[in-house]
């Protein structure tokens, strides 16, 4: 008992939380599923998942085209109040984790190895990263535990698992995301999945899901549009960058719109980040945030960022 003590203080001390099958925090769709493991090891902010969730898996060995559909989906969908789950694998999975640290949104890796353990080792930065924008890192292996082949199978069904659907990017015929598919599928959860050329390797996995009922996506709103209801109703809801009944000040300039558009009361967001989203440059942006504040629509916060003001 004294040794177990120890071990959980150094857990703590190192950030790593213990979740149990029983606590609250514990993700209410993993406990669904056939197998639910019976705790989970954490870094981060678990109340990550009290939004809706979709997995995005694929290809290591993606494609331009792959990664660049991951990026965008996951960018698309976080905007609309989802988070995304992936594996923090290289190929899809990196691109789908950048896509939502584009914007700036909180997000769930699950490893295939102990929480101390970063595979792929140059993936360091995007771990730190997930955690850092209020994300959660999450795995059923004690820590120290290796990259070992036979636990990414098993990895895959916590993946499908904590998420209402899963997005299949890339795949060739005999890839691990085949496996997350089956997962999610077994599970009775939404299989979306990005239609490909019939003559590349890669759209070998995704177009044969299709033929056997995989829903094809195009767009985010395909996926939105499958969600179930309940889920529907814990989104939060865009009209042009709003939420639903809500209006802007009319005395707003074209840019001011643009900014207090992007902006939530409960979330700050970068320059650099608005810049992007924008399209403003930064001293359009600039000039906006000041007018914004002014008319006290705008929170200024440590290290230029900016969060709706409530008024």
């Amino acid at each position: 008992m004294e040794k177990l003590r120890e071990e959980d203080e150094r857990l703590l001390k190192e950030g790593i939380k213990i979740v149990s099958f029983e606590d609250p925090l514990y993700p209410q769709l993993l406990k669904n599923i056939a197998d639910p493991p019976p705790c989970l090891f954490v870094k981060g902010n678990l109340e990550v998942f009290e939004k809706p969730s979709l997995a995005i898996v694929g290809s290591r060995n993606a494609t331009i085209y792959g990664l660049n559909v991951a990026e965008t989906f996951a960018k698309d969908l976080v905007l609309n109040g989802m988070s995304i789950v992936s594996g923090l694998a290289r190929g899809i999975d990196s691109a789908a984790h950048k896509g939502s640290l584009a914007v700036e949104k909180a997000q769930i890796a699950v490893l295939g190895t102990g929480i101390d353990t970063i595979y792929p080792p140059e993936n360091k930065e995007l771990y730190d990263k997930i955690i850092q924008k209020g994300g959660a890192i999450i795995t059923e292996f004690p820590p120290n535990t290796p990259p070992l082949k036979r636990n990414f199978p098993q990895r895959n069904r916590i993946i499908a698992g904590v998420a209402f659907g899963t997005l299949i990017v890339e795949a060739e015929e005999f890839s691990g995301s085949l496996v997350t598919g089956r997962f999610t599928l077994e599970t009775g959860r939404g299989l979306f999945c990005i239609p490909h050329n019939i003559t590349t390797k890669s759209g070998v996995g995704p177009n044969y899901l299709i033929q056997k009922g995989a829903k094809l996506v195009m767009r985010a709103e395909d996926i939105i549009e499958e969600m179930p209801d309940y889920l529907k109703k814990k989104l939060i809801r865009y009209n042009n960058g709003l939420l639903e009944g809500e209006t802007l000040p009319e005395n707003l300039t074209e840019e001011e719109k643009k900014v207090l558009n992007l902006l939530k009361f409960d979330e700050e967001k970068s320059i650099d980040a608005l810049c992007e989203l924008s399209g403003l440059s930064i001293g359009k942006l600039l000039s906006a945030a000041a007018s914004l504040k002014i008319k006290g629509l705008l929170n200024e916060h440590p290290g230029g960022r900016y969060s709706r003001k409530k008024v």
